[in-house]
């Protein structure tokens, strides 16, 4: 094949000249080609070797669709691989290269694996790779991980930017064709707010590929002339270099808009990409057909392109796939491309027809065989000829270019990504799309249609439709007149008989007929495994080129129609999206929403040490001047709440209000303790569990009024319970007359711990703070010195007596500062959530260390709050199960170094004195740690097989991965105040 750039013609700017480089070869453009368009005018034909047998492979298509042109663009950490030259705008200064090739594109190591495909049949690796058994993790996993991917995954941090955006219209216009140019005009011209997106950089579709005459001027001036008509009305919006992706809920899109990937240095001030969320009341698909390719012997040699491609390189860009080209067709497309060539001065060697009562006309002097078709082509880096066979009869034609026509796919796969399927249908010989709705509907050659003139007058009608639809005027129809039409129809060739060469439909898998037959004789016979079995239809195009070839094929070999055979399923996206524009500004300290809670600021004032716990921002601990260790300011900040008072913030416990009159009787079934006759002003702790008896989370949960409940969650959870909220109240009991919302971020929450708790509270509160007036588990509303209302609870995660008071979130910080201020002469302090975490072992206090999934309320020494009363409640049948209440079940346990100075480490396992560390000997592990300044020494919380009837025991605490060894006392979990006094001060 010998491609090169005719001397005139074509749309791009010969003006304006773009250099740039292939596998570091100087090469150059015109401004308007794609990357693909300036390969073939320098003669660049060889582009890629092919994933599995690395076969030489050139371009096939001129766009979306293409297998095999993948190439890397840019450089360093602008590196991009996987690209298609084909949609790949060119521009001064870019910089391609191959890929899945070593040493060198021409000279690739890896076409060896063409001499062992006997051996790398379809679904080889499920026998290849069996046996010896340890061989697999040593010697098959690892070339197999090598030999993966085809582009290279960039290490450097990506230094361009990202952003998402709404979009919302009227009428969503999918493809800048003739038909989307059509439809978009006649909604634009009635007033309605229009989107018209195309991935391409120029819009107008085929109009720009093709020499007929619309509306009395060319082609590609009409499809101009619309567009201008569109950029000057202001209800139309126009998104060239825009791909629609995929089609959601609420006719919701999603669409990748290339702001910046035409340009070599992109501008700091835009993103390179921006990610769009559209909303239509309406939407057109208009994104036309896909030809398809031929399936004969050597159909995948550099120089064998789609017809349409062909046709498109040289009327839109002015470029000759070659000198010689010879056409194989079973439609009309194929003459369309012939007559074209010729018009340009490109020989044309033949035209083989598959269809030997074919009447269609070939360019005068042209050669055509009907019922011929080719079986073989020569050459082997590029294309130097073919054989064709009419009748028995073979003959050699030279050519060095081949342009294949199999007939037409419409684009459908958006409208069949929410489930529906499409529909064969045996007078297009192509599957359509479904009936989706009038929201949503196929136009054009999207629909089925072949002929220009049809497709403008089907995009102006669904256009109309729309318009009416949404309650305008409708106007009156205004078509242009389309001269020079051809024939585009066709006849089904799903596969060329006696290929003396492998025949591929899926060119970037290497997937031919003998693995779809491989598949069909190993019992792989549904389409969906048949494409997991050969890998056809994989991969970055998902079968766009060939899956309809296939599931023909497929159905030949079955003798049924491809109705019976189907497609695969159709998901988003339709072509690859970056993970850049997936993440938009949502990276590094961005990647996900930083939550403060309301006493942030007091915190951060205090001189507190933030920590990270899940998207929340919560004060550590605070340092004071001569502290040198966290761990001294912990011990201080223990010491000080169990001696006097400390205040810590604990906004960021969930918070769910809980209404209705039978908000009780949800909360009973919820929760596996008794909540149906809680008292009004009293708050109770309580356990939720799964289905399958575990505990699902912890907190606790007062009753402000007869039909008003307020739930804590642990903080990690807080999303977690709500979600189970609301299943359980929509899909469990949907009768039950209750209402929930989250309160999370309404309340500033701070809880007042210490003996001397109540003395620096009750000066700022009006209610009677008194042990009699306010016991441990009262809950009500009070009023602060001031008149500020609040809600007061006497519960406590330390063990001290404390209160945990809610204000309004906006007058968290003074109401703190006030605390603190009172609390001065009683040497109060602030605390955070590592003094907290010692506090809570200290008392034996359970968190999601110890509630992981797989523990029950026996294992954490609750058992008694599983109600046997309750008739039932989520978890109750399941937590019966006798390996659930087995007595060899870990239970928690506290744990004390034999020696005082030793240190036990979270994570480890317990082992029974002198036993050998095994599984078969493993007795737990330690869930919690910390050094406890009350006890001066470490203690542990762990979980010990029988644990409660070994208290006393010794065991040994073996770390393997810090090669550490204690010997540990096995004691209560609760090591301070076990009678909790200090609770009911």
């Amino acid at each position: 094949m010998t491609g090169f750039r005719l001397n005139s013609g074509g749309l791009v700017n010969r003006g304006r000249a773009m250099s740039f480089t292939f596998d570091g070869r100087e090469m150059t453009g015109f401004e308007g080609d794609t990357l693909a368009s300036a390969l073939i005018a320098n003669d660049q034909l060889l582009v890629a070797r092919s994933f599995k047998y690395h076969r030489p492979r050139g371009i096939v298509t001129a766009g979306s669709a293409e297998p095999n042109a993948l190439l890397t663009i840019g450089s360093g950490a602008r590196s991009e691989p996987n690209t298609r030259a084909t949609v790949a705008e060119l521009y001064h200064g870019l910089t391609a290269a191959s890929q899945n090739r070593w040493p060198s594109l021409q000279y690739d190591i890896g076409s060896v694996n063409s001499l062992l495909s006997p051996f790398l049949g379809a679904g080889f690796y499920y026998k290849t790779f069996m046996w010896p058994a340890a061989f697999w993790e040593k010697v098959y996993e690892p070339i197999i991980r090598r030999a993966a991917g085809l582009g290279k995954a960039v290490m450097e941090a990506d230094p361009d930017r990202y952003e998402k955006a709404w979009g919302h219209c009227d009428l969503l216009v999918i493809g800048a064709g003739p038909t989307g140019l059509m439809a978009a005009r006649a909604a634009g011209r009635a007033g309605l707010r229009v989107i018209l997106v195309d991935e391409s950089f120029r819009l107008g579709g085929s109009l720009l590929s093709e020499r007929v005459s619309v509306g009395g001027m060319a082609a590609a001036a009409f499809a101009d002339q619309v567009v201008a008509e569109l950029k000057n009305l202001p209800n139309v919006t126009l998104m060239p270099r825009t791909t629609v992706f995929g089609w959601y809920d609420d006719n919701v899109f999603g669409a990748v808009e290339k702001v910046q990937k035409h340009v070599a240095v992109p501008s700091a001030d835009l993103p390179v990409e921006r990610l769009w969320r559209i909303v239509a009341k309406r939407a057109i698909l208009a994104s036309g057909a896909e030809e398809r390719p031929l399936v004969f012997g050597g159909n995948d040699k550099p120089g064998v392109m789609t017809s349409g491609a062909v046709r498109s390189y040289l009327n839109r860009y002015g470029v000759a796939a070659g000198q010689t080209v010879a056409v194989f067709t079973n439609g009309g497309a194929g003459y369309r491309t012939a007559a074209d060539l010729c018009a340009a001065g490109v020989e044309v060697a033949a035209i083989i027809d598959g269809r030997a009562g074919s009447t269609d006309a070939g360019p005068q002097g042209v050669r055509v065989l009907r019922g011929g078709s080719v079986t073989k082509t020569t050459g082997r880096l590029r294309l130097s000829g073919l054989i064709a066979e009419r009748s028995g009869l073979e003959e050699t034609i030279a050519c060095d270019a081949l342009a294949m026509s199999g007939g037409f796919s419409p684009i459908i796969h958006l409208a069949c990504q929410r489930g529906a399927k499409p529909v064969w249908s045996d007078s297009h010989q192509a599957f359509l799309a479904p009936d989706v709705g009038g929201q949503f509907v196929p136009a054009g050659s999207a629909a089925g249609l072949a002929s220009l003139a049809a497709c403008l007058r089907d995009g102006a009608t669904k256009g109309h439709a729309a318009i009416a639809a949404l309650g305008r005027l409708v106007g009156d129809i205004d078509l242009p007149e389309v001269e020079g039409e051809y024939d585009a129809s066709f006849a089904p060739l799903w596969y060329v008989p006696g290929a003396k060469d492998k025949a591929f439909t899926d060119f970037q898998n290497d997937v031919h007929v003998k693995d779809l037959a491989l598949s069909q004789r190993e019992a792989m016979g549904h389409v969906e495994h048949t494409k997991r079995y050969t890998t056809g239809g994989m991969a970055t195009d998902q079968g766009k080129l060939g899956n309809v070839n296939a599931a023909g094929i497929i159905a030949g070999m079955r003798g049924v129609s491809p109705a019976a055979i189907g497609t695969t399923t159709f998901r988003p996206f339709y072509t690859p999206v970056s993970f850049g524009a997936m993440a938009g500004t949502s990276r590094a300290e961005h990647s996900r929403p930083v939550r403060q809670s309301p006493l942030h600021g007091w915190a951060k004032k205090n001189g507190a040490v933030f920590v990270e716990a899940g998207l929340w921002y919560r004060s550590s601990w605070f340092p004071r001047e001569g502290e040198k260790t966290w761990r001294d300011s912990v011990d201080r900040e223990v010491l000080t709440v169990r001696k006097s008072a400390g205040l810590c913030d604990v906004s960021t416990l969930g918070k769910i209000e809980v209404f209705g009159k039978d908000a009780a009787e949800f909360l009973n079934r919820l929760y596996s303790n008794a909540f149906l006759k809680l008292p009004v002003g009293r708050a109770r702790y309580g356990l939720m569990l799964r289905e399958d008896g575990m505990v699902y989370d912890d907190g606790t949960t007062s009753r402000l009024s007869d039909q008003h409940f307020f739930v804590t969650t642990t903080t990690a959870y807080a999303g977690e319970v709500m979600s189970h909220m609301e299943f359980a109240a929509q899909a469990l009991w949907p009768d039950l007359d209750v209402r929930f919302v989250s309160s999370s971020d309404q309340w500033a929450q701070m809880s007042l711990a210490g003996p001397k708790a109540r003395a620096i509270l009750q000066p700022l509160v009006e209610d009677d703070l008194s042990n009699e007036a306010f016991p441990f588990l009262s809950a009500r509303a009070v009023t602060l010195k001031g008149g500020l209302k609040a809600r007061l609870f006497r519960i406590s995660f330390s063990g001290e007596l404390a209160f945990e008071l809610a204000v309004p979130a906006g007058y968290g910080e003074a109401v703190a500062d006030q605390i603190m201020e009172a609390g001065e002469a009683h040497g109060i302090c602030a605390y955070g959530v590592e003094a907290l975490n010692v506090l809570r072992i200290e008392k034996g206090h359970v968190t999601h260390n110890e509630l992981d999934g797989r523990t029950t309320p026996d294992d954490v020494g609750l058992g008694k709050m599983v109600s046997t009363q309750k008739p039932d409640f989520i978890g109750k049948r399941l937590s019966s199960r006798f390996g659930l209440t087995a007595a060899d079940r870990p239970q928690l346990v506290g744990l004390k170094p034999v020696e005082k100075d030793k240190e036990i480490k979270a994570g480890a396992h317990l082992l029974k004195e002198n036993a050998k560390p095994s599984m078969t000997n493993d007795q737990g592990h330690v869930s919690s740690v910390c050094f406890s300044p009350v006890l001066g020494q470490y203690i542990a919380l762990a979980f010990l097989k029988s644990g409660r009837e070994r208290l006393g025991e010794r065991v040994v605490v073996w770390d393997g991965l810090r090669g550490t060894e204690v010997l540990a006392e096995v004691c209560s979990p609760v090591f301070v105040d076990p009678d909790n006094i200090q609770l009911h001060l």
